[in-house]
């Protein structure tokens, strides 16, 4: 039986993993949750899957669910422990009692999690695509030195992992990694109303279910020029060999181009159990609870090249691995910022690409390029992006009067 740790429990990847784990009592036990805020999921999920510990990164929600659990838990020696110190929920993903972690918090919040099991040579379930982005080579190195597993489930990654040859470098064998990109919910929408778009069309992704920030990604097709960074550290390809395809249908997830000219392409519904459930039994093969593709149901699968034009995003993307250094890290950083001011309402939806361009040619004509060398250097560099990236918001802001 293997033991989990999951960090983001409560949010989508979080309770798909949950999901596929209830189907397998048998073969996976909850050693401990991580959440944030949401007390009424996370007490639910204690309820059913019995953690050890609960990590509570809010420390007014961590009073509340331990309050909750002395009034609601009469039989002290069931309750779990309640952790609410930054260091010692990071540790969580490094007990020796854990087998597996899954990485499923978002954003550089993500990162110290990650790289704890990275460290401590766990088998790290991936999630978490910025602690790659903000930090690949330093991330690469330990899982390389600590013998840790890194197995992709966001469901691009998860594909091309599937597709690729095993026991053979990715490099000599392939071509081209394909991306799939669904183009989100404005891959049809007039330019010229881009301006006006709101939050909650922006949160209303037409395939997948997903938090907030992530559906602002997807919308932005940032979560694509992410994935693209993710991608050339995962798999040891450069950029210019990792292409996106836009396909509507989410059928196809992604797909591995070989020297010869086939293609392989990892197929199924859009439900991020499936990619869960392969790296949970990894190499083998369990239930996930998704239903079948039915292919006499479909009604085609289309494929479109992305346009920058609408995607200035994805362009910025490219452009920051191709630049190298911190440019990835900040292009993140400025990515976080925006969109939550986004989704506060102090920019537009168009401005979330103009500011984070503004930030990265800020950083890119001053002497602050040089990649960081450790994981402190790495979160100080966080730091300042993101201070560069709230300043440019109050520009933008006061720029609108």
């Amino acid at each position: 039986m293997k033991s989990l740790a999951i960090f983001g429990s409560t949010g989508s990847i979080g309770q798909s993993t949950l999901a596929v784990v209830r189907l397998h009592p048998q073969h996976y036990r909850v050693q401990s949750l991580v959440a944030n805020t949401q007390v009424d999921i996370l007490w639910a999920q204690i309820q059913e899957f019995h953690p050890r510990k609960v990590g509570v990164a809010d420390p007014v929600a961590a009073a509340r669910l331990r309050e909750r659990i002395v009034t609601q838990m009469p039989d002290a020696a069931v309750r779990p422990e309640v952790i609410d110190q930054p260091e010692q929920i990071a540790a969580l993903a490094a007990e020796a009692s854990v087998d597996v972690v899954v990485a499923a918090i978002v954003g550089v919040a993500g990162l110290a999690s990650t790289w704890a099991a990275v460290r401590a040579g766990k088998q790290v379930l991936l999630a978490n695509k910025e602690s790659l982005v903000a930090a690949g080579q330093i991330m690469m190195t330990a899982v390389a030195e600590s013998g840790a597993t890194l197995l992709p489930i966001d469901s691009e990654h998860n594909a091309i992992f599937q597709c690729l040859p095993v026991g053979e470098e990715p490099a000599k064998a392939v071509d081209k990694l394909i991306l799939t990109a669904s183009g989100g919910p404005f891959r049809t929408h007039p330019l010229e109303r881009f301006s006006e778009i709101t939050v909650e069309e922006a949160c209303r992704h037409p395939n997948w279910s997903m938090g907030r920030k992530i559906s602002v990604d997807s919308a932005t097709m940032m979560n694509k020029g992410l994935e693209v960074i993710e991608a050339s550290w995962l798999f040891g390809m450069p950029a210019s060999r990792i292409d996106v395809v836009v396909h509507p249908q989410s059928v196809i997830h992604s797909m591995v181009q070989f020297a010869d000219g086939s293609v392989l392409a990892q197929m199924g519904l859009p439900d991020m159990r499936t990619p869960i459930a392969h790296a949970l039994a990894w190499p083998e093969r369990i239930e996930s609870g998704v239903a079948p593709l039915d292919f006499t149901a479909l009604n085609g699968l289309h494929f479109h090249a992305p346009d920058f034009e609408r995607f200035p995003c994805l362009r910025l993307a490219y452009a920051a691995i191709e630049s190298g250094g911190n440019a990835p890290l900040v292009l993140n950083a400025a990515n976080e910022v925006a969109v939550a001011a986004f989704l506060d309402g102090r920019i537009s939806f168009n401005d979330i690409s103009r500011l984070i361009e503004d930030v990265m040619n800020s950083v890119q004509s001053g002497t602050r390029t040089a990649a960081p060398e450790s994981m402190e250097a790495v979160l100080d560099e966080n730091e300042w992006a993101r201070a560069m990236a709230s300043a440019a918001v109050i520009r933008f802001e006061n720029s609108r009067g």
